[in-house]
Formats: structure tokens, C-alpha cells, sequence
């Protein structure tokens, strides 16, 4: 944490503008934007939450997602990564994502703007929370501290370094960061597997419980087993078609220095994604064989059970000197992966609020160095609000995640795409788009799902749908886009050939 500080203070240096502060100049190397990329996109989950939900109801919930999201990583990286890079330049040199909207659709009102920061707002907040939540697990279960003072510590130290040092800290942070959370990650596997008498136990262990293996039955958490079928399978493949919308996995493409280096830096991303996810899932089914030979206490509700790798640090801990640093490392990677997210999130947060909503809608005319200070300042509003929210310390870490993953993907999913391939849709269609999405997470999440059978499935795959087709929909009903927007669209189409 404190070398994180120190990142921060000395990226400070080289931050000159508001441009710099939230984009870094669009500086970024491949190695350095593909794993900041995914080391930010890998959240608290990647350490509590895959390994929990692993630990307690099997592999096919699980083990679905995993591939949802190892397939949405590469398609962003494919599909939207080069051309995000270039339009984005291209289109007024935009350096956030309402910017992009607003500028793609010439949308002077700017009502375009307003209302993806608020949606940004609104999903970030929780996201951020449930990163702090995973810091005040983290230490009180380390040290046994108190989970709200080691929460307010954790948010203070993040804060702290993305204020003073901005996008570039936060991309270079993240990259050290992703190399921790590897380190935890095969540590963990070799110790596991060895407290549990060898790959054969865990294996065995896993086997002898009902549909435990299964990708198409998985347990409840009473340990009843239950289909996982065609419909569910779908849903949950999902996952994916968050990564469409997610601004700070987004910005990261905004930010490449060369678009002709996107290729490295998908195959870095890819290979990365696959392998961290999935010795994450198998790092919660070690975790049940250690629960069965008694190793671990049994973790029996959704919340503990994302502990299971903070519990499998502890008991190393105490083996000796040696084991104990190593177990050291096991909880600097699950305090790696929250902070890589939390510091990301939180400047794209920022950026919404300063840059769009203050300037952008409302008109409020600042300097460079006012820019600057309201920058940090929103930031900081945004903390509180996240500390606030993390309070309840038995909110789980993975269901909070999924909710947002499902509001950026369903709203700005659908825009995204749209936007960068599209000719004909326009500022309408976005904006029908950014509404329908926004509602449709809200009621089916809290309403129609609760219908139960066919209608309890991921809220992102309807409401990405339905965004979808509101976009298309609304697009051909109103005003084709003028000449001027048309022509960038094929400048940039014309740009991506070019070598």
C-alpha cells in the first residue's frame, strides 16, 4: 500500500492537464494497457468472489461465467479496443466515455452526456463500495481489526494515490498490481493442493460430491442439487457482453499510445484472463477439500464463503516464518486485485462528475488548475459515498458486482457498439438506448425476475437486448445523422485499413 503511495506522488509530476489526469496523454504501452485493463476489470471477485461461489455451489454457475467473461474479454479487445482508440481522437479528441457519445452524435445539448454520467455514477458507486467491503474483510481478517476502521484506511490509502497521481498512476499501479495477484494466484494452488494431500484428494473430494463438477446442475446452499440447463447457461455466458460497457476497461483503450500495438496487447490480455480465472475456480474447490479434512471451518452462506482464501492464508500463517510471509503474499494479491479495480472505477467516476456533469452539462467554467481541484475533489465526494455504502459488512462481494457489470453492460453496451459500427444510428437511438437499458436492469432485476422459471436468468442478457433494440429501433424512426458525422464515420473506417 505504501509503495502504491509513492507511485502516486511521483506520477503527480507528469500530470499537466485534466487531459493527463483522466487519460494519461493516451501514453499507455501494450503490456502496461493490457494488464491495467485487466487487473482493473479483475476486481475483489477475481480472489473472493470466483472462489467463493466455486467453494460453496460447484462449477457450472461458476465455471460459466468464467468463460462469459474469457470470451467478452478477447471480442472487446478485437472488436472495439483499435477503433475505440481511433475514433475517440478522431471525434474531438474525447477523454472519457460520455465525451465519446456526446462528440460521436454531436449531441450540442449535451443530454447525452448527462445522462451516461449519471448511469455512471449510479453503477460505480456500489462497485466502488464492494471493493472497499473486500479491503475491511481483508485486514480484520489478517489482523483483526475492526471491518470499518480497516475499510475507512484502505479507502483512504486508494484515494490517496489516484488523486495524486491520476490515470497514469492508476494504469502503472495496476500493472504491478496484476503481477501480485499472479503471484497469490499460484501460490495459492501449490500450497492448497498440498495441505489437501496431493491433486488426487482434491480431485476425489470433488467428485464425491453430488453435481459438484457438473456444468449443468449446480447446489444451492443447502447443498441440494439443481438444473442448470439451456436458458441459465445463456444467461450466465452473459457475463461477456458486460465488457462492451465497461468505462474503465474502455478508457484503458482510449489511452493506448500506438492503435497498431492493439494486437499485443489482446494476446497478453487473453491469455492472462484465462489462466487467472481459472485457478481462481480452482482455488474454491481446493478450498472444500481443505474444509472436508478439517484444514478450514466450514463457510456455509454466500458471504463467508468468499473468504475462503482469506482462510486459507490464515492457516498457512501459522505454520511458520517462511509460510507466514508467504501467506503475506496471499493477502497483498486479494488487496491488489480490490485496489486495481477501486482506483479505476473511482477516476472514471470522477471524470463523470467533473468533466461532464459540472462542465460538460451545467456550463461551469474552471481553469486548469480549478479543473484539477474539483477533479480530486469529486473523487473524494465519490469515496465517502462508496464508504457509506460498504458499510454492512456481510453484503456479498460478487452479488454487488454483478449488478453493476450489468448496468454499464446493458446501457453502454449497446451504445458502444452501435456507435463505433453503425452508420445510421444516432443521438436518439443512443439516448433510447442509455434509457432502456438503465430501466430494463432495474426491472428485471427487482421485478420480472422474480416470476421465477424462465424469467430468473442474469438481468444483463434482456436488458442488453432490449437496449439493442431501442437503439435500431428508434434510429430508423427519427432523423438519419448529418453529412458531418457520416463522413467521420468513414474517415475512421477508412483510418482502421490503413496499417
Amino acid at each position: 500500500m505504501g509503495m502504491m503511495v509513492v507511485i502516486g506522488a511521483v506520477y503527480s509530476k507528469k500530470n499537466s492537464s485534466v487531459g493527463d489526469f483522466y487519460l494519461g496523454g493516451r501514453r499507455l504501452g501494450p503490456v502496461v494497457s493490457a494488464m491495467s485493463a485487466e487487473a482493473s476489470d479483475m476486481s475483489s471477485y477475481l480472489l473472493m468472489g470466483l472462489p467463493g461461489l466455486a467453494y460453496l455451489n460447484g462449477c457450472a454457475e461458476v465455471g460459466w461465467t468464467a468463460i462469459g467473461l474469457a470470451i467478452g474479454t478477447y471480442l472487446n479487445w478485437l472488436l472495439v479496443a483499435k477503433r475505440l482508440r481511433v475514433y475517440s481522437q478522431r471525434c474531438r479528441n474525447s477523454i472519457t466515455i460520455p465525451d465519446f457519445f456526446s462528440n460521436r452524435y454531436r449531441d450540442d445539448k449535451h443530454v447525452l452526456m448527462g445522462i451516461a454520467a449519471v448511469i455512471i455514477l449510479i453503477f460505480f458507486v456500489p462497485y466502488t463500495a464492494s471493493g472497499f467491503s473486500a479491503c475491511g474483510k481483508l485486514f480484520n481478517q489478517l489482523f483483526g481489526w475492526n471491518y470499518h476502521m480497516a475499510m475507512i484506511i484502505s479507502a483512504v490509502i486508494i484515494i490517496s494515490y489516484t488523486c495524486l497521481g491520476g490515470f497514469l498512476a492508476a494504469s502503472f499501479t495496476d500493472l504491478i498490481q496484476s503481477i501480485v495477484m499472479t503471484s497469490a494466484l499460484v501460490v495459492l494452488v501449490i500450497y492448497g493442493v498440498h495441505t489437501a494431500g496431493g491433486l488426487d484428494n482434491v480431485l476425489e473430494n470433488a467428485k464425491g460430491i453430488e453435481n459438484y463438477l457438473s456444468f449443468t446442475s449446480t447446489r444451492t446452499a443447502e447443498g441440494e442439487a439443481v438444473s442448470f440447463g439451456g436458458l441459465s447457461i445463456i444467461s450466465t455466458l452473459a457475463w461477456g457482453l458486460g465488457y462492451f460497457g465497461m468505462p474503465h476497461i474502455l478508457l484503458r483503450f482510449m489511452a493506448i499510445d500506438d492503435k497498431n500495438k492493439v494486437k499485443i496487447s489482446r494476446r497478453i490480455a487473453s491469455v492472462w484472463v484465462v489462466l487467472a480465472m481459472g485457478v481462481a475456480v480452482f482455488i474454491g474447490i481446493i478450498g472444500n477439500a481443505l474444509t472436508v479434512n478439517g484444514t478450514v471451518a466450514p463457510l456455509e452462506t454466500s458471504s463467508k464463503a468468499e473468504t475462503i482464501v482469506l482462510e486459507m492464508a490464515t492457516v498457512l500463517s501459522k505454520h511458520s516464518v517462511g509460510a507466514a510471509l508467504i501467506a503475506g503474499l496471499i493477502f497483498a494479491g486479494i488487496l491488489a486485485c480490490t485496489m486495481s479495480t477501486s482506483d479505476s472505477q473511482l477516476l472514471a467516476a470522477s471524470s463523470s462528475m467533473s468533466e461532464n456533469l459540472l462542465k460538460g452539462v451545467f456550463h461551469i467554467k474552471l481553469s486548469e488548475k480549478q479543473s484539477m481541484i474539483a477533479a480530486r475533489a469529486v473523487l473524494l465526494i465519490i469515496a465517502v459515498l462508496g464508504i457509506v455504502l460498504a458499510w454492512d459488512q456481510n453484503s456479498s462481494v460478487f452479488r454487488v458486482v454483478s449488478f453493476a457489470w450489468a448496468g454499464f453492460g446493458a446501457t453502454f453496451g449497446p451504445v458502444m457498439l452501435t456507435s463505433l459500427f453503425w452508420k445510421r444510428s444516432n443521438k436518439y437511438g443512443a439516448l433510447a438506448g442509455l434509457i432502456t437499458g438503465g430501466v430494463m436492469i432495474f426491472v428485471w432485476k427487482f421485478a420480472i425476475s422474480k416470476l421465477g422459471g424462465m424469467f430468473a436468468i442474469y438481468e444483463l442478457l434482456p436488458a442488453f437486448l432490449c437496449a439493442l433494440i431501442a437503439i435500431v429501433v428508434v434510429s430508423l424512426l427519427t432523423k438519419a445523422p448529418e453529412q458531418e458525422i457520416v463522413d467521420e464515420f468513414e474517415a475512421v473506417s477508412a483510418e482502421m485499413k490503413q496499417k
